[in-house]
């Protein structure tokens, strides 16, 4: 017996635009002396005049309890499985800096590093350099990087800056493989690891890449801030069935940095032009909608700040950006979807599994409540569910979903 594919059967042709909104690291914690997480302290006056005429709940990225990457986190938003489709972030990256990867080929990640005379890492990060210097090294390393084979075959190598310590690797040949282990220690004061294989058909690659990260140490060994380099993140690119295909939408994403660009090239968006501050995104989805039909628009400093775990500051990050809401609301979208892509409390700095508040506003909504919060989300018509479920939710809010059976 064949089952179908929900919702990707019942997809129908429609005029229904959608705008996801997504607040990296929305969710959080009670503070322990107000109570309150940091959306419920924030002043919100444009996500609170939203709530009161919108459904409201929360999502689950992953599982309950699995704590969420950016990357598996924001394509379970987009409709995909995270769990049947992994991808590493060397790919995301690759795609982020419009790099046209190419079926089998590795992309790894890359931080710019300093390491002592010893060898060992002083600073994994190399003093976050601004993006002229990480440049500089980047272009040595291209040019300096070649002459590597694979089972006799060429291997091209490509070298691309991301942001300031960050780049990307590719390389292509035929038979590569990601098993490898990350030479990244995640701690300073020791030697980068070798890229070992986790399985054995990933032995030529390791060697491989051994010998192309020696090359690249020579390399850089003068150099200063940036002497080294660490890999982490492999993924051979294998591509995925695009929204497009699924959902028949044409999508575009605005987003400042690389890696959410990444992702939504993954699953066949454009890439709008790169802005450069939160005002200036909201100026990029105002130039380009109406010319898609799912309008991507990311930001970023909710999750920064709750990384350094400063719950004041990512309360003011999330008053900013409520401040810049009304114009996207101005837009009047037939559903607009905001959310975040997982929680990042400050009380714990990091990614957490806490679930997420959803808020979805079109004709087809029954409000329940006049603030936007974890609380109130807790109690909406919604309930809890899963990411990848969003995307159904938003076709059949945009009438773009039949019914489903007789």
């Amino acid at each position: 017996m064949t089952y179908p594919t929900l919702p990707d059967d019942l997809v129908i042709p429609g005029d229904g635009r959608i705008v996801l909104v997504v607040l990296d690291g929305l969710g959080g914690l009670p503070h322990p002396d107000q109570g309150k997480t940091e959306l419920e302290v924030a002043r919100t006056p444009v996500l609170d005049a939203l709530a009161a005429r919108s459904s409201l709940g929360r999502l689950t990225p992953v599982v309950p309890g699995v704590t969420p990457g950016s990357g598996p986190a924001h394509l379970s938003l987009f409709g995909y499985d995270p769990v049947r489709n992994v991808v590493g972030r060397g790919a995301l990256s690759a795609l982020g800096v419009g790099f046209g990867l190419e079926p089998g080929d590795l992309a790894v990640r890359l931080n710019l590093a300093t390491l002592n005379r010893e060898g060992e890492v002083v600073d994994r990060r190399a003093g976050r350099p601004s993006d002229a210097v990480g440049q500089e090294a980047v272009a040595r390393l291209q040019d300096g990087l070649d002459g590597f084979e694979l089972q006799g075959a060429p291997v091209d190598v490509f070298v691309r800056h991301e942001k300031e310590h960050r780049a990307v690797l590719v390389l292509r040949a035929p038979g590569l493989d990601e098993g490898l282990q990350d030479t990244d220690p995640q701690e300073t004061g020791v030697p980068p690891r070798r890229p070992a294989p986790l399985v054995p058909s990933a032995e030529p690659t390791a060697q491989l890449l051994e010998r192309i990260l020696s090359q690249a140490r020579e390399l850089l060994k003068d150099q200063t801030p940036i002497n080294g380099i660490l890999a982490r993140g492999y993924a051979v690119h294998r591509g995925f069935p695009s929204m497009e295909d699924r959902f028949g939408l044409r999508g575009v994403a605005v987003a400042q940095y690389p890696m959410y660009r990444g992702v939504s090239r993954l699953v066949g968006m454009e890439a709008a032009p790169v802005p450069g501050s939160d005002e200036e995104a909201v100026a990029v989805l105002e130039e380009v909608f109406g010319d898609f039909d799912f309008h991507f628009l990311h930001f970023k400093s909710p999750d920064a700040r709750g990384e350094d775990g400063d719950f004041q500051a990512k309360v003011e990050a999330l008053e900013s950006l409520d401040g810049l809401l009304d114009r996207v609301v101005a837009l009047n979208p037939e559903v607009l979807a905001i959310t975040g892509d997982h929680s990042t409390p400050a009380a714990m700095a990091v990614h957490s599994w806490h679930p997420v508040p959803l808020l979805i506003q079109s004709r087809w909504v029954r409000p329940s409540a006049a603030e936007f919060g974890e609380s109130t989300c807790r109690t909406g018509e919604l309930g809890q569910i899963e990411s990848r479920h969003l995307m159904s939710l938003c076709l059949a809010h945009a009438g773009r979903l039949r019914k489903f059976g007789a």
